[in-house]
């Protein structure tokens, strides 16, 4: 029985979306694919876990687009490939939306609403789009385990972080530090390095910055006789000005006294500054005695005169008044210190310094012996003058003895509370006054301000709320990572990175300049620090798993300081679901517990949770519950390390870093083997996209409207993963019209006149050497294509792949092969040519569909079980199931792949010039002439030839030898890029030389890709590659260059030849009129023409030709019927009548 070929009346590929989706859900096809490959080789992939508790966006349809076509493609090639899906549940994101909704920020937590009914409602907000994200995955295609997801809260996922974290702890990498770490107010945590440089981050702002005067109490002879001494200091950061206890001068740096005048006040005063600096500040032109004396107030520019020079190290030691004496320093403060990282770069040269604000400040302060200038709250609690919201603290915030001592309450009590940032408060916008200017414009009021003045400067930004970070002394613990920063960067080096650049640069020079992690944060929705102390911090214990902790309980019950362990029900070693969800890992349950330490002393949990990153850094461990289940897995190289990760440029120093890092420092190898780092989704002017710009594209009514696979194919095609896409729905559109629409009507095609002549695949193959020469060249085509895209996928270039197959579709198969072997399809009787004909479209087609399953499953899959499932549909034809396509390299023709290129470069050249002149293909031309250059040339031409003057419809085609035989007179023109580099001294004349060259002097060009001149005393060794080479026009002829191809066409039109040409026209119209009528391909039929002296002589000459083309039984001529429409014939209207034969 033959195969019947489903045929379509049109391309709905969002309804063929949905269809197959259907009936995968219904076959289970993702589980039997993998069933399939049961007992295979591992293919490890790990999933990056979004978080829940925002919707998903177009980005993440092709970060997700990425992951699937290689889990697909591997599967295909014989691995089995386990996609467990997984949800990133704890942290800032899911914190902030929480108090969002409930109208509460951190410091409401345990006051207003207990931690509890807090991290209860964390706990269901961050599943809050659950839904919607698998809708999308389902909807997109992504094949992904999301029925047993990890999950970062699992209290199973929590006991492996603790585990792993024990194991770096055992290491001496995990400890506790006081120190300057970026502090988000808005979030009311510490960040970490690698937050702090994600995308975006830093930004430019606009900050009012000062250059202080720094009153010296000490100054130095040459220092006196002007006016009062100031040392002058510039801070992009006024606020940070009360907080000042010390100066700091570079040692070598060579410093000036300088007499001048206070540009506001216009009194004398004599500054000192840095030298390379001088004349940033002062104008160059008025230097002197006499220029001080024609100072007037209100001069733009400044006057000064230098009275004294000194090197740093001089100055050290000086004193100067505090600038804002607004709280008493305890311990030595203000005078100059010295440090390295003083640079005249700008500024003044010397750095004002609040040790409780900069890392640099603290580390230099210290080593001089200057103390910080800290409050004291009401709590006891030493703290910096700014609170963790963000503002001066407030009066009745401090302790009131430390006030009566240590706070001058009448000049402080105008900014108490106020914040140093207004992005802070949100009672203040942008166009409210800052604190930076509120305390400028009050020391310049003072007479101790030199300059005010707007500044742009790159600022760090918290990644999660968009709001400025603070630097901030905290305790914190923190990760040694810079002991593993060697090891860690050696194990870079065997990452393959898509794109490389991203693995030497972006993250490779960030492991150079590493820091250590910092892992604390003070918030409540999170992994608990597995740390217990005793008051004294003397003595911890790090917790390592869950059953340490039960046996830990029971000793604190025995000691009394438990009066019952609160996981009695609970079984250690039972690894169930339902045992784990008898205890909650999350604060504040474990904050509760008291542990017994070594010397019997009572220890309680450190509060800080854990840097969120450490979850998702840690899922290849945590997701199998390791070490307590699944340790063999692991351990055995199946489910460790990755061999392919994905996701978005942002997590270079996010997941990526953090999977590198716990697995160097846990199991001393990278955890993944190759990564794909895709760049950002744009809109198609190449912004960002987002919800407030109006100009986000959502991913479910893009899907409804396009369908997957084409939003899938134009993601991928349009340009590497790693660039930027600018994302264009018109893109998508066009994709569908070029590539799945020319891929349907090919098989539409094929169905139609397959299901006509009853053609089944199972027939007996007719031997490769038996096929028509096009056949044998689509099918070398095919098996190079095979071995291209498979090439391409493996070396993790699915755009490079993408393309490839497009490119066959569209040029090779439907444009060329198709259109070049329709007539054999149309022959009558199933002969050997027709089945060959069929047999190689068939095959072409099949193969197709596996090569872009990977990236297209839904339409593949369609067309893969049209072809072979005869009519069944049934799951094991699906081509999911199949294995990738494997290359015969016994059908590769290489030299008649280049045959066909040459023809198919050949007739597009000519079809170019006939357009150029608007002479139509089926108006027949005499000759096309080809130079050639070489034997090799002329016998890659000559056995195309046919098909060459079939296709652009000329009468013959002759070679022409070297240079034309003088017929073709051929020109050079340089390109300056290659050739200036080299010879741009002697340019011109080059250039005036490779115009006069000789014809014989370009052929040896372009015969040996060489050419030797001498130009002005200069030897010049020219290259083919340095000049484009064209041809002339010569009178009658067109003439067209490209590359090494020249072609020159015979456009004179003769008697004969119009004839010819309008015969064609004619049967291009009858055939048209055909279709309209509704006529099958089979009909043949009758013509009517009226009698005219034209159309005799084109019948007269062409008749039989015209008839037999349009399947017409008689084209009769008569002077009077009744017309069925009018032809237009080479501007004239021609009536005609047609009609079926009564049969």
């Amino acid at each position: 029985m033959s195969q019947k070929f489903p045929e379509y009346e049109s391309l709905l590929l969002s309804g063929i979306n949905q269809k197959v989706l259907n009936r995968w859900q219904e076959e289970d096809l993702f589980a039997r694919s993998l069933a399939l490959r049961e007992g295979a080789p591992s293919f490890v992939f790990y999933e990056g876990p979004p978080s829940a508790n925002g919707m998903p966006g177009i980005h993440h349809v092709m970060a997700r687009s990425i992951k699937d076509i290689f889990c697909r493609y591997k599967t295909m090639k014989g691995y089995r490939v386990d996609r467990k899906a997984g949800w990133d549940t704890h942290g800032l994101p899911v914190e902030l939306g929480v108090e969002k909704a409930l109208g509460i920020t951190k410091e409401d937590i345990g006051k207003t609403i207990s931690v509890a009914d807090y991290n209860a409602a964390c706990r269901q907000e961050v599943m809050k789009y659950t839904q919607e994200w698998e809708e999308l995955t389902r909807l997109m295609g992504y094949w992904v385990d999301m029925e047993h997801p990890y999950i970062t809260y699992d209290n199973r996922y929590i006991e492996s972080l603790w585990y792993l974290l024990s194991v770096i702890y055992k290491k001496g990498l995990l400890y506790k530090g006081y120190t300057i770490q970026p502090y988000s107010p808005a979030a009311g945590t510490g960040l970490s390095t690698h937050e702090l440089n994600q995308p975006g981050c830093y930004r430019d702002v606009k900050d009012t910055t000062c250059i202080a005067q720094f009153p010296i109490l000490d100054p130095k002879e040459e220092m006196k006789g002007h006016g009062a001494a100031y040392f002058l200091a510039w801070t992009t950061t006024p606020w940070t000005l009360p907080s000042n206890t010390a100066l700091c001068v570079g040692p070598t740096i060579e410093y000036v006294a300088v007499r001048t005048y206070n540009p506001y006040s216009g009194d004398p005063i004599t500054v000192v500054l840095a030298e390379p600096l001088l004349h940033t500040l002062f104008a160059q032109e008025l230097e002197g005695q006499e220029a001080l004396q024609a100072y007037q107030k209100g001069d733009k520019k400044l006057p000064y005169q230098v009275v004294g020079r000194w090197q740093g190290s001089e100055l050290v030691g000086m004193h100067y008044e505090q600038l804002l004496p607004w709280v008493t320093p305890s311990g030595d403060a203000f005078r100059v210190i010295s440090g390295d990282f003083v640079t005249t770069s700008d500024g003044t040269g010397i750095v004002h310094i609040a040790p409780t604000f900069g890392a640099d400040d603290n580390k230099v302060a210290k080593q001089s012996g200057i103390g910080a200038l800290l409050v004291r709250d009401r709590d006891g609690n030493e703290r910096p003058m700014v609170d963790m919201r963000g503002r001066l603290y407030r009066i009745e915030d401090l302790d009131p003895q430390f006030v009566a001592s240590s706070v001058n309450v009448d000049a402080y009590r105008e900014y108490a509370g106020r914040y140093v940032k207004n992005a802070y408060d949100e009672t203040l916008t942008e166009s409210d006054e800052t604190l930076d200017v509120s305390i400028a414009l009050h020391l310049k009021g003072e007479g101790r301000v030199f300059r005010i003045e707007k500044h742009v400067h790159s600022y760090p930004h918290c990644w999660r709320t968009d709001k400025p970070v603070l630097y901030y002394p905290l305790d914190s613990w923190f990760i040694r990572t810079t002991a593993c920063r060697e090891e860690m960067m050696r194990l870079n080096d065997t990452i393959n990175w898509k794109p490389e650049s991203t693995g030497t640069g972006r993250f490779g020079k960030w492991l150079e300049n590493l820091q250590d992690w910092n892992l604390s944060r003070s918030r409540y929705w999170g992994t608990p620090l597995p740390i217990w102390r005793t008051e004294d911090g003397q003595e911890e214990i790090c917790i390592s798993s869950v059953e340490e902790l039960y046996n830990e309980i029971e000793r604190s019950v025995q000691a009394g300081f438990m009066p019952k362990n609160p996981w009695a029900d609970f079984t250690p070693g039972l690894y169930t679901k339902e045992n784990y969800d008898k205890i909650d890992l999350h604060r504040p349950y474990v904050d509760e517990f008291i542990l017994v330490s070594p010397s019997g002393k009572p220890m309680r949990r450190e509060t800080d949770l854990i840097d969120v990153w450490f979850d998702s850094g840690a899922m290849p461990y945590a997701q199998l519950h390791y070490p307590f289940e699944n340790k063999e897995l692991l351990e055995s190289g199946r489910a460790f390390p990755a061999d392919f990760i994905a996701e978005g440029v942002d997590q270079t120093r996010g997941w990526f870093f953090t999977l590198h890092a716990v697995a160097t420092m846990v199991s001393h190898q990278s955890s993944y083997k190759a990564v794909i780092s895709n760049g950002l989704v744009l809109d198609k002017n190449g912004n960002k996209m987002s919800k407030r710009l109006g100009n986000a594209v959502d991913p479910f009514s893009t899907i409804r409207e396009y369908g997957s696979d084409p939003l899938r194919w134009y993601m991928i095609s349009n340009s590497s993963p790693w660039d930027n896409l600018k994302f264009d729905l018109e893109g998508i559109d066009e994709v569908r019209r070029k590539f799945f629409a020319t891929l349907y009507n090919t098989y539409q095609f094929f169905a139609l006149y397959a299901n006509l002549d009853g053609f089944t695949a199972e027939a007996t193959e007719v031997p490769l050497s038996e096929r028509a020469e096009i056949d044998r060249w689509v099918l070398s085509a095919l098996n190079s294509l095979i071995l291209e895209v498979d090439r391409d996928l493996e070396d993790y270039e699915p755009t490079k792949a993408a393309r490839a197959i497009g490119d066959f579709v569209s040029e090779q198969l439907s444009n060329w092969y198709v259109r070049l072997s329709r007539r054999r399809f149309w022959a009558g009787e199933m002969t050997t040519d027709k089945l060959s004909a069929y047999q190689t479209l068939y095959h072409c087609l099949v193969t197709v569909a596996k090569l872009m399953a990977p990236i297209a499953p839904f339409y593949s899959d369609q067309l893969y079980r049209d072809l072979v499932s005869r009519g069944t549909n049934e799951t094991q034809y699906s081509v999911h199931l199949a294995d990738f396509p494997v290359a015969d390299r016994t059908a590769i023709n290489a030299e008649l792949e280049r045959s066909m290129s040459l023809a198919q470069s050949i007739c597009s050249m000519v079809l170019a010039l006939r357009r150029k002149v608007n002479i139509k293909v089926r108006q027949p031309l005499q000759r096309l002439m080809i130079p050639v250059t070489s034997a090799e040339e002329r016998a890659a031409i000559e056995p195309v030839i046919p098909l060459i003057l079939s296709e652009v419809n000329l009468k013959e085609l002759q070679f022409v030898s070297d240079g034309g035989e003088g017929i073709l007179v051929k020109r050079i023109r340089p390109d300056f890029k290659k050739l200036g580099p080299r010879y741009g001294k002697i340019m011109k004349p080059l250039a005036e030389a490779l115009t006069a060259l000789e014809q014989a002097q370009i052929l040896e060009l372009e015969r040996t890709g060489k050419l030797t001149l001498s130009v002005a005393g200069t030897e010049v060794l020219l290259e083919r590659e340095d000049v484009d080479i064209y041809s002339e026009d010569i009178p009658g002829w067109l003439v067209a260059n490209e590359g090494t191809l020249t072609i020159a066409l015979d456009i004179t039109v003769t008697e004969e030849l119009r004839l010819e040409g309008t015969a064609r026209e004619l049967i291009n119209r009858i055939q048209n009129l055909r279709k309209q009528s509704g006529y099958e391909v089979s009909d043949r039929i009758r013509v009517l023409l009226p009698e005219d002296e034209e159309l005799a002589r084109v019948l007269g000459r062409y008749g039989s030709y015209i008839a037999r083309e349009v399947q017409a039984v008689s084209i009769d001529q008569h002077a009077d019927f009744t017309p069925l429409l009018e032809l237009d014939l080479d501007d004239r209207l021609i009536p005609i009548y047609i009609e079926r034969e009564n049969i």
